[in-house]
């Protein structure tokens, strides 16, 4: 693969070199990132989604980059709304996986017990594969959560509406149409709702440990000593079954609709397509069935951190700073050859940044920009970010979404052999507990880069700035 540094923190695959691309690639990374970027095969799959037809300016790869399902993971795929194509691939298996953050007024030196409190958490947290939560939906109940997402929870009694201004996109995407989705789909998440699943997701109490944006800390919240909370999980069950039904659906449009693609995990068709409009008619139920998900969650979370304290949730002084997506595809406006141009950005394994000003924020989040929270592992530390001025001439406002691995789950496991994770974080006063042993070996902080060296290329880049780190205290897994 020849891969051209351009500047500092910015490398180009370029169509002088591979003219079968429709649009050149753009990497953001540094110089010490790229041996292992260059390892694994995401770039080729980079270099394979910019032949796709109809993308706007280029694609994109976030410093968190490596191998995923069609798109790499860190990817970013823009495409006119009247010439370009929609692929599954492009937002991946686990749609609207995602995190947010909340902060408490609590003081690190108020947690006496720490290893108490994760126990305590552990046992309230519904977490595991396929594990079920407490709350069975009917199909009626079901039909309203997969079209009206966070506010569904709101309304049953899980948090304030505050919340949904909190929330990328208010906490529910337009258009979704739950007739698009399979029984099969719905049989797997009538009982998941409020369950935080496997693999990396993940519940954190963390510490704020170093603010670098004073104004924008204070602004949002966030004070050093401070206790926080942070919640990753998307659509379980239900968005994996939508991926799975429509990816047989799309690589049959291929000849329908004479698309050549370089690999069918990249299959895709028309965005004004019947296929697209169903699918994103799907997608958008698990995008809202996630952000329902995650409002539960943090309604069980922060009423457990309450419990252990032995006071009222109220008197926590709880506020959730943001709730951001990861796996998705939304109708975007930008501005390109002096024209305000409608674009379907696939974002995959990337985090929506809009800078400070920008029209889609609400009134209280125009000042600063966006909140972009970037987990790390569970051995070190995470950031948050606000989104900053260059995202959209350099990514379509979008921003890594994490560490990014190195080891894949299988060579996680077989490189941590027969060592102790729990105990190895626990001397390092970190809590963990998760339904096996082989789920800590694949989530070990080995298998990722180091967040600080992710989150400094697009802080340098001024895709989205530096605004805090967090260390993590108490951690449940799947």
């Amino acid at each position: 693969m020849k891969i051209n540094k351009i500047r500092a923190n910015v490398y180009k695959i370029s169509r002088d070199d591979y003219p079968e691309m429709n649009v050149p690639a753009f990497l953001y990374a540094s110089d010490m990132m790229m041996e292992d970027i260059e390892n694994d095969q995401s770039l080729t799959q980079l270099k394979n989604a910019a032949m796709l037809p109809g993308i706007a300016n280029g694609v994109y790869a976030m410093p968190d980059i490596h191998y995923g399902y069609g798109l790499p993971i860190g990817g970013v795929l823009p495409v006119y709304a009247d010439k370009g194509v929609i692929t599954p691939g492009g937002v991946g298996f686990d749609i609207n996986c995602g995190v947010r953050l909340i902060t408490f007024d609590i003081n690190k030196s108020e947690l006496k017990n720490p290893e108490s409190l994760v126990k305590h958490l552990y046992k309230k947290i519904p977490c595991g594969v396929g594990e079920g939560g407490n709350i069975k939906l009917s199909n009626k109940e079901m039909t309203k959560l997969l079209q009206e997402g966070s506010k569904w929870a709101v309304n049953s009694g899980y948090g304030n509406e505050s919340d949904l201004y909190n929330t990328e996109s208010f906490g529910c995407l337009s258009g979704a149409d739950p007739s698009q989705v399979s029984e099969r789909a719905i049989e797997r998440g009538s009982d998941q709702c409020g369950t935080l699943g496997s693999g990396n997701h993940f519940l954190e109490i963390g510490l704020v440990d170093e603010i670098f944006d004073n104004e924008t800390a204070k602004f949002w919240g966030l004070e050093e000593g401070k206790l926080t909370l942070m919640i990753h999980s998307g659509s379980r069950g239900l968005g994996h079954q939508i991926c799975t039904d429509f990816l047989k659906i799309f690589e049959r449009a291929l000849e329908k609709y004479k698309i050549s693609v370089p690999d069918k995990q990249l299959s895709c068709a028309p965005v004004d397509s019947d296929e697209s409009r169903k699918y994103l008619s799907a997608m958008a139920c698990a995008a809202n069935f996630a952000w329902a998900n995650r409002q539960i969650l943090m309604n069980l979370a922060v009423s457990a951190v309450a419990d252990y304290f032995k006071v009222k949730p109220e008197n926590l002084n709880y506020r959730l700073i943001y709730d951001v997506a990861h796996n998705i595809v939304k109708k975007e406006f930008f501005d390109l050859k002096s024209k305000n141009c409608e674009i379907y950005v696939h974002r995959k394994g990337a985090t929506r940044a809009l800078p400070p000003g920008h029209k889609d924020l609400p009134e209280h989040l125009k000042k600063a920009g966006q909140p972009v929270i970037i987990p790390g592992d569970m051995g070190r530390y995470s950031y948050i970010l606000s989104g900053a001025k260059n995202a959209p001439e350099l990514s379509f406002n979008s921003a890594c979404h994490g560490a990014g691995r190195v080891l894949s789950r299988k060579k996680a496991v077989k490189t941590a052999g027969d060592r102790n994770i729990a105990m190895e974080l626990k001397v390092k006063n970190i809590y963990v507990m998760s339904r096996g042993k082989k789920t800590l070996k694949e989530e070990m902080p080995d298998a990722y880069k180091d967040v600080a060296n992710v989150v400094d290329v697009v802080h340098n880049l001024k895709i989205a700035e530096k605004t805090a780190r967090i260390k993590p205290i108490c951690v449940i897994k799947g």
